[in-house]
Order: structure tokens, then sequence, then C-alpha cells
């Protein structure tokens, strides 16, 4: 199944229908001028032609309502033909996806399918599109807005520097020790209600610009350095600016004279 297929036919019925309604509008005008000037003979005419336009109008509706209807939303998640072609607009866009069927990651957003209800969620937000070309659109378009928001490095270190700090002193760790980014991701939205707002995808693309602005110092004159860990599931997976990804999994933050 490809919903392009779909597409090609509902377009070209929506367009013999706007043909069909501009027609119509033209023959009500008219109508209502001979009304008017009592030109029967003509609104005899006209009648019969609005008559008939209508009549194919109906059928239009008709083809379109049947076309929609025989395409099997269901089947097309089931089958795996929507995710298929989901990535090949991805790879045509230079989108860079990781995981597999039903959840995948664009970073920084996470794609989740609903193939019970034929839905998409693009991290929380539930998207309604059987068109993957449209839907991987959104998410580029998105990506690029993201890119272009305005983000302060120095403000981001010093929030994390002070997420760290409260960890560090929570966690009985050193002053220096190397402390999981995930943590901190609870420090700084400490509620539910913060973090949905504040999910770990909007954490991660902050961490990912803090990583391409190089380094960088707190307010106090701390350094920072980031680590990897052996345990995956607590590393974030960024993109670099490069586009290549890079899984961070701590950091420190550490003087000069240590």
């Amino acid at each position: 199944m490809d919903y392009e297929v779909l597409y090609g036919q509902l377009a070209d019925l929506e367009k013999q229908l706007k043909e069909k309604l501009a027609l119509m509008q033209r023959l009500s005008k008219s109508v209502a001028k001979e009304t008017e000037g009592g030109d029967l003979k003509g609104l005899t005419k006209d009648l019969g032609t609005l008559m008939e336009a209508n009549r194919q109008q109906a059928e239009l509706f008709k083809e379109l309502a049947e076309a929609v209807e025989g395409f099997d939303t269901q089947a097309y998640f089931e089958s795996g033909d929507y995710a298929e072609q989901m990535l090949g607009y991805c790879r045509e866009l230079a989108i860079d996806v990781r995981g597999e069927y039903p959840v995948y990651e664009m970073f920084p957003y996470r794609v989740r399918f609903d193939t019970e209800n034929q839905e998409i969620y693009l991290d929380r937000k539930k998207v309604q599109s059987m068109r993957p070309k449209s839907f991987v659109q959104t998410v580029k378009a998105g990506q690029e807005r993201l890119e272009k928001e305005k983000f302060n490095a120095q403000t981001f270190v010093n929030e994390l520097a002070e997420a760290y700090d409260l960890a560090v002193m929570k966690q009985k760790k050193g002053p220096e020790d190397d402390i999981y980014l995930t943590s901190l991701h609870r420090f700084l939205a400490p509620m539910g209600r913060f973090r949905k707002d504040y999910d770990i995808q909007s954490f991660s693309f902050d961490v990912a610009r803090l990583y391409a602005a190089g380094e960088g110092r707190t307010k106090n004159g701390r350094r920072f350095q980031f680590g990897p860990s052996r345990e995956g599931k607590k590393a974030l997976r960024i993109l670099d600016s490069e586009g290549k990804e890079q899984f961070l999994a701590t950091i420190r933050f550490f003087s000069d004279e240590e």
C-alpha cells in the first residue's frame, strides 16, 4: 500500500470537484440574473445545466468517500508499508533515524506508532497523518525550527552546574565526580508536570548544543567534561555539529586547580 497512490486519486477527484463547484457558482449567478430580468428561456436552460452539474458533483463526493473508505489504514500500519515509506522519505531529507518499528528516534524527537488506533506520536503529541511524506516534512520542519531557536550556552552550563552541585550533595559524591546526565535532568525538572514541558528529548537537544559549543566555564570559573558509560541505557544519544552520533552519559565540573 502507498498513500501517494490514494493521494493521486483524491487530488484528481478534488480537482474535478473544484471545477464543478466553480461552474455551479457561475450558473447560480446567471440564474439569479435571469430570474430578476425575466429571462425564462435562459433560466430554464441554466437550471437544467445546474441540475446536471449538481448530479455530477454528488457522484464525485461519492467517489471521494469510496476511495477514502477503501484505504485500509490498519493494514497500512500493520504491514510495515507506512514505516518503510517513512524511512525512505527520511533518507531523502537527510533525517537521522535510529530504532525499529514501532519506536524510532529522529533526534531530538521520539516517534511511536500506535498500530491499534492507527495513530502516530511525535514525543507526546498525537499527529494525525496517514501520509508518510507529510509526516516526515513535519519532523524536518520541527528540527529546523529548533535549530533556529536561540541558545545561550553560558546560561545552560550555569543551570547544569547548579543541578550538578545538588546531585553531588544528594548522592554524596565527591565535588568533581562524574554524575549521570539523566540524574541532572531530574534536578532540572523535578516534578512530572515540569518534565512534560522539558522532557529528556528536549534536555538531550540542549546538551547537544552545549557539546557543539565546545569548551566553556561556569560563572565561578569551573570547566566541564562529558563522559561515556558502560550502561548504555543511561547514555544520551545526540548528534554533533557534523550530524554524527555521540553517546554522552556523564558530566563533571572541575576547577583548573584539581
